[in-house]
């Protein structure tokens, strides 16, 4: 075939950039909303941050207030309505005035203290929590060593070892892991360390007798093997006047798989112990910890800062954004007025590309709080017995109906509840989870999945230890309450929970 032009006539959807971005910043966490905004600001000279208005929020933010620098929508929760309205929407800027707190602190100073008084009692103590109730700050303790391996070294420092002693310490230091254990072969650790290939080879009793010495080391049970040295090396450290403690020595040096076992008649006659020996052998085990390296983990908190907060103030339930997750930007006014509308400049123009890119970074913000806020208002409306009586009373909702009450495509539902959360009273949910599937009951209605799990939930909770319910007796439960599921359902409901089955839920001490 010979090449040739065509000329062809089409239409065809496509996404403009403005478009691209404003569904980017739609799905977008807070974290990764907070990053956007930082790369804009760093590459676009015409953003700023609006200094003012972020004063302004921080003075007038009250956590027991709900007046908020951002939207506030009332939603009624009168009882002879069927559903929620929404009530008013309207922007409140209050002006809050600091009061500064002078301390006098020549009135609490030490100079006027007697030499012979009880410094003990007059100079104080730990530093109490801000909010003045005297508790303990805990995170301060452990923030005393910064990890595992530094609280380990500053106890090898306190111990008194030979040159090489402490060399092969510090190396067992140096291969323990986060949970406190190294590896079982101790020969093959040492053979990639330069002194193996010494004059003076490292010896496996020598290595024996250091790992020994370390072994006493605190949180107890570090320096393990094996989950089953690492609860014997606690249990040797436990006062010997414990009377049961023989016992629980014996059942982990040599019964340590069997243990587990929810037959309790079979391990008194394998161990010839009698039932109370048994029980309080396991008692002392059960009080083990056996991941000790745990005890000093460093790792801090991720903690989630809510996207929206609802309330109920004056029986109306608000709903209001978090102003606080992203700083407030504005056109900077320098810049902007250096723009020349005639001028055709290279300087000129990257201004006015600029300022039209801030523009639209903006008003994409702008709708991207205001997708937000529609969709957790609709949330409350349809969600109002969630709210009263918890996941029992979730109803059964999926993403087509928001869609259809805010007239929005699916996709951008899904895409405005993913990694966004909702702070209610009763905690902090992930707006995806306000969606669930619908399971049909015998009077023609609907139960949320999410209320089933909260059912199934207390359920389990209540029944007794000597004899958890079955599946198949929680489906007839279940089925008297007029929810009609099979067995495997009511399993995968149970696995969701992380609740193990009957025979596992069963407790040792009152199996007899």
């Amino acid at each position: 075939m010979r090449p040739s032009l065509q000329l062809k006539i089409g239409q065809q959807l496509t996404m403009t950039p403005q478009l691209q971005q404003a569904i980017k910043l739609l799905q977008l966490s807070t974290l990764e909303l907070s990053q956007e905004i930082t790369e804009q600001l760093y590459s676009n000279p015409l953003l700023e941050i609006d200094e003012d208005l972020a004063n302004s929020s921080v003075n007038n933010q009250d956590s027991n207030s709900a007046s908020e620098t951002e939207d506030i929508i009332s939603v009624n929760l009168s009882d002879d309505e069927s559903s929620a309205q929404t009530i008013a929407a309207d922007a409140t800027d209050t002006s809050v005035t600091e009061t500064e707190l002078d301390q006098d602190w020549t009135a609490t100073s030490t100079t006027d203290i007697p030499v012979d008084a009880n410094w003990d009692s007059n100079l104080s103590g730990p530093a109490s929590s801000s909010s003045g109730t005297g508790e303990f700050d805990w995170e301060q303790v452990y923030q005393v060593t910064q990890s595992l391996q530094d609280h380990l070294l500053w106890q090898l420092n306190l111990t008194p070892f030979s040159e090489r002693d402490r060399l092969l310490a510090e190396i067992f230091i140096d291969s323990i892991d986060a949970s406190g254990f190294i590896p079982e072969d101790i020969e093959n650790t040492f053979s990639h360390h330069s002194n193996a290939e010494a004059d003076d080879p490292i010896e496996n009793d020598e290595l024996i007798a250091v790992l020994h010495r370390l072994q006493q080391f605190d949180p107890p049970g570090v320096f393990a093997r094996s989950i089953q040295e690492c609860l014997l090396i606690q249990l040797f450290q436990i006062k010997s006047d414990n009377q049961y403690i023989e016992q629980a020595i014996n059942l982990v040096a040599n019964f340590i798989n069997d243990i587990g076992s929810i037959d309790l008649l079979a391990l008194c006659k394998k161990t010839q112990y009698d039932p109370e020996e048994l029980q309080g052998a396991l008692k002392i085990i059960k009080s083990l910890n056996p991941r000790p390296g745990d005890y000093l983990d460093m790792t801090q908190p991720d903690y989630i800062a809510p996207d929206v907060y609802v309330e109920k103030v004056s029986g109306r339930w608000e709903v209001r954004l978090n102003s606080n997750n992203a700083p407030k930007l504005k056109i900077n006014e320098v810049y902007s007025n250096l723009i020349k509308r005639s001028d055709n400049s290279d300087q000129n123009q990257y201004l006015k590309d600029n300022l039209t890119e801030a523009k639209w970074f903006l008003r994409s913000l702008e709708s991207r709080n205001e997708t937000l806020m529609r969709v957790a208002v609709t949330i409350i409306e349809l969600q109002q017995d969630f709210l009263e009586l918890g996941p029992i009373g979730m109803k059964p909702m999926i993403l087509s109906d928001v869609a259809a009450r805010l007239d929005l495509h699916e996709s951008t539902i899904s895409r405005v509840t993913t990694a966004k959360y909702l702070s209610t009273p009763i905690g902090i949910f992930e707006l995806k989870y306000f969606f669930s599937s619908h399971v049909g009951t015998s009077t023609a209605g609907e139960y949320s999945s999410t209320a089933v799990c909260a059912i199934l939930k207390d359920l389990i909770a209540g029944e007794q230890r000597s004899k958890p319910l079955s599946d198949n007796k929680l489906m007839a439960l279940l089925e008297d309450q007029g929810i009609p599921i099979a067995r495997r359902t009511v399993a995968k409901y149970r696995e969701s929970l992380g609740i193990p089955s009957s025979s596992q839920r069963k407790r040792f001490e009152n199996i007899l």
